[in-house]
């Protein structure tokens, strides 16, 4: 095992704390540094489920022929911005060679090597921070109106149960014994009961944290203005405030992450995927279990401060103003599938997903940068596999065999 050393780490979001504290159970000091406070950015806004059964990428085959409706369907669970098209070109390039069906296997061989130890990886560090009472096993609901996109997703969910996920059929009544609250025009559904649900993500984000801190851990909130660059990586991150020497730097910053991750030379085809949650603190309902609407592809979670419909995404650049339409589009779509659920006080939110063309996570060192080291592109996944990255994420530093083959996550597979 190598040494301790002084390790930046750039991103308090979720997968930048969870890091963080894996690397100091190594030994290493940490720094975090991040314009905003723990868990505020992205990680404030997720939807607060643990989706252990999520090994289906989004590019799978036949997804080009979706593209037209993805620029022209409002209410569609993906969207593309018409005037960011050109400059997404690229992007959609690769995400369509993702698709091809060989392509798909080994991405969902690699999802699920990360998502098998999703639980496990959470375990120690839920304990350091006193956080266990914020993760609960309700598993998740699949719900369907329509019978023919129940039909539809059938594949995709017999896809799933190949890679081991438990997955169980449910008629009307056995549904609505897990979620009475559920409309009468809901007529399927498919129960994962292995899925774990989040009470309350920012509060998560702070516990770790703190714990981070407690480990002395350093939690600076600064902006960072540029990567100088030595021999051999990274010699120092310039912030508002400062310049902080590195020892070690580990890039966390979700959506942000290109920018500083171009600055050591390595190019990876990130981009934005906008998500949308419309926050309802007065539901008016006590749901139980996480219900995922497969009609439109999102989530209606209950949460400490009410219930969150979450999910939506569109295709756009980081500096395009938000479109709120999306997230008020998930009440109408919510009130079919529970119908006494209450909109008044309505809280909406946008946030920025890093996504990857493959669906997969950028885990590992930079290449031709042997002091520094990646930790971005999780797409929907940030919540579900960030302390599972943080893990690898030590393993690789501190050169220790983590049973997990980093090939597949390596920066420079594009």
């Amino acid at each position: 095992m190598n040494p301790p050393r002084d390790v930046i780490v750039l991103g308090s979001g979720i997968v930048g704390l969870c890091s963080a504290l894996y690397l100091q159970r190594d030994g290493h000091r940490v720094t975090l540094i991040d314009r905003l406070p723990p868990g505020e950015g992205t990680s404030y806004g997720n939807a607060g489920l643990i989706q252990v059964d999520a090994v289906l990428p989004i590019a799978t085959p036949g997804i080009i022929r979706q593209v037209p409706r993805m620029l022209t369907d409002p209410e569609g669970p993906l969207v593309i911005r018409w005037r960011y098209l050109p400059r997404l070109a690229p992007w959609l390039l690769r995400f369509v060679a993702a698709s091809r069906p060989g392509r798909v296997e080994s991405i969902s061989a690699a999802l699920a090597a990360l998502l098998a130890r999703a639980h496990e990886s959470y375990r120690p560090l839920l304990a350091a921070a006193d956080a266990e009472h914020l993760f609960s096993p309700t598993g998740e609901l699949f719900v369907y109106r329509d019978p023919a996109a129940y039909e539809a997703a059938k594949p995709d969910h017999d896809y799933r149960r190949r890679f081991g996920i438990t997955l169980e059929d449910l008629g009307p009544a056995e549904m609505r014994q897990l979620e009475p609250a559920l409309g009468p025009d809901v007529r399927h559904g498919v129960f994962s009961p292995d899925c774990l649900r989040v009470a309350d993500p920012l509060t998560l984000s702070q516990r770790l944290a703190d714990a981070v801190a407690r480990g002395g851990g350093t939690i600076l909130r600064e902006t960072v203005t540029g990567i100088e660059r030595g021999p051999d990586g990274p010699a120092a991150v310039v912030t508002d405030r400062g310049r902080h020497d590195v020892d070690r730097l580990v890039i966390a910053m979700g959506a942000f992450s290109k920018r500083w991750t171009a600055k050591l030379g390595v190019r990876v085809p990130l981009d934005t995927e906008r998500g949308y949650h419309l926050m309802l603190p007065r539901p008016g309902i006590e749901l139980r279990t996480p219900l995922l609407v497969g009609d439109h592809r999102f989530g209606i979670v209950p949460m400490t401060h009410g219930v969150r419909l979450a999910g939506t995404a569109e295709l756009a650049s980081l500096d395009a103003p938000p479109n709120y339409r999306r997230s008020r589009m998930l009440g109408r779509l919510a009130q079919r599938i529970v119908p006494d659920l209450e909109l008044d006080g309505a809280e909406e939110w946008m946030g920025y997903r890093p996504s990857t063309p493959d669906s997969l996570p950028v885990i590992g060192p930079a290449p031709g940068c042997e002091r520094a080291f990646l930790a971005y592109g999780h797409g929907h996944l940030g919540l579900t596999l960030a302390a599972v990255t943080g893990k690898l994420l030590a393993d690789l530093v501190a050169g220790r065999d983590s049973g997990i083959d980093p090939s597949p996550y390596r920066a420079d597979r594009f």
